[in-house]
C-alpha cells in the first residue's frame, strides 16, 4: 500500500513539473508571429536553423516552431526532423486532419488557430491543442501549438 501511495504521489508530482512547463496558446500565438517575422527578415534556411536550435529564441518551454507548405509537406520541425521532407496531408491519428485544417486557415485568411488532439508529454493520454499558424512572405506557413 506504502508503495503504491509513494508511485501515485511521484506520478501527480510529475504531472505537476510538466503543467508548470507547459506554454499557454498566448505565449505560442506570441512565437508564431516571431517566425514569420524570423522567415520574412532571414529567409527560410536561416529561419528555420534559428527555429531548431535548442538554445535560441524558438524553443521556450514546450513551444517549439513547425513549418509547412500548402501541400502538405513538412519543411521545418524543431523537436521531430525526421518529418522534414514528409507529406503529412492525410495524417490523421488522433481523429483530426489537423494539417488539412492548417492549410486551409493558412490559404483562407493567412493565419489562425487549429484545433485538433494530442499526446500530452510524459503520457499516453490524448488532450485537446491548438496551434497559431501564420503564412509569410516565402508562401509557406509556420505554426507553433499550446494544450488548451
Amino acid at each position: 500500500m506504502r508503495k503504491a501511495i509513494i508511485a501515485a504521489a511521484a506520478l501527480v508530482f510529475s504531472a505537476s513539473a510538466i503543467a508548470d512547463e507547459m506554454a499557454s496558446p498566448d505565449e505560442a500565438k506570441a512565437m508564431s508571429e516571431r517566425a514569420q517575422q524570423a522567415v520574412n527578415e532571414m529567409g527560410a534556411a536561416a529561419a528555420f536553423d534559428a527555429f531548431a536550435a535548442e538554445d535560441g529564441d524558438f524553443r521556450e518551454k514546450d513551444l517549439y516552431v513547425f513549418c509547412m507548405d500548402m501541400d502538405g509537406v513538412m519543411l521545418s520541425h524543431a523537436v521531430k526532423p525526421e518529418l522534414v521532407g514528409k507529406n503529412l496531408l492525410d495524417f490523421n491519428k488522433y481523429g483530426d486532419e489537423l494539417f488539412k485544417d492548417m492549410i486551409a486557415v493558412a490559404q483562407d485568411s493567412g493565419e489562425g488557430w487549429v484545433d485538433y488532439n494530442w499526446p500530452y508529454p510524459g503520457t499516453d493520454e490524448v488532450k485537446e491543442k491548438t496551434s497559431y499558424v501564420m503564412t509569410n512572405d516565402e508562401g509557406f506557413f509556420c505554426g507553433v501549438g499550446a494544450y488548451k
